[in-house]
């Protein structure tokens, strides 16, 4: 089953293509690696090993993302079956990996609402601050209210989430829609 950006499993989805395609990418550098062995012909061994070479660069960069990725895991269930229960408040998304100049950021769930983007970030060592600047940031550059707010605490963000009206109360600009759609571009 296929999942997007924004959908609860994405990451463990993600890293299963992932890992899936650095095993095909791998097999086809030491099939061809191999193959060289199998010819005498000098000119058939450095075409072999140049396709080996060029086969490098797509299964690192397939590589890259997994590996940046690797600790960070989908959610518990019964987390999301919480969160779920609010999507009526917004426009709620789950296992985002976003990344910044310095800094990864893990977000288990993210609530955009007219008020705002809350973000739920179970990470130990990112530096709040500095995060929530960056992202309010990118948010003015595409000409979005920078209001982002990330919260380490669970119960924080059950709390906030409880506290939000539904969206429907109000007055719709297209800027709820438009706020999550660039999360999903930012998201790995």
């Amino acid at each position: 089953m296929i999942k997007h950006k924004g959908e609860y499993g994405y990451r463990n989805y993600k890293r299963m293509v992932r890992l899936g395609q650095v095993l095909f990418g791998t097999a086809a550098i030491l099939a061809q690696l191999w193959a060289r062995n199998l010819s005498d012909e000098q000119a058939v061994k450095n075409v072999l090993t140049l396709m080996a070479i060029l086969s490098v660069l797509p299964t690192a960069n397939v590589a890259s993302p997994l590996l940046a990725s690797w600790r960070y895991k989908t959610g518990p269930l019964d987390f999301y079956k919480r969160a779920a229960a609010y999507k009526e408040k917004g426009n709620l998304l789950f296992d985002m990996i976003l990344t910044t100049k310095e800094q990864i950021l893990p977000f288990d769930a993210v609530m955009v609402h007219p008020l705002g983007v809350f973000a739920y970030c179970p990470a130990e060592k990112i530096d709040l601050k500095k995060a929530e600047k960056t992202l309010n940031e990118m948010f003015k550059s595409s000409r979005l209210d920078p209001n982002v707010k990330i919260l380490k605490e669970e119960k924080q963000f059950f709390n906030r989430l409880a506290g939000l009206k539904p969206a429907e109360q109000y007055e719709d600009d297209g800027s709820v829609d438009y706020a999550a759609g660039l999360l999903r571009s930012m998201c790995m």
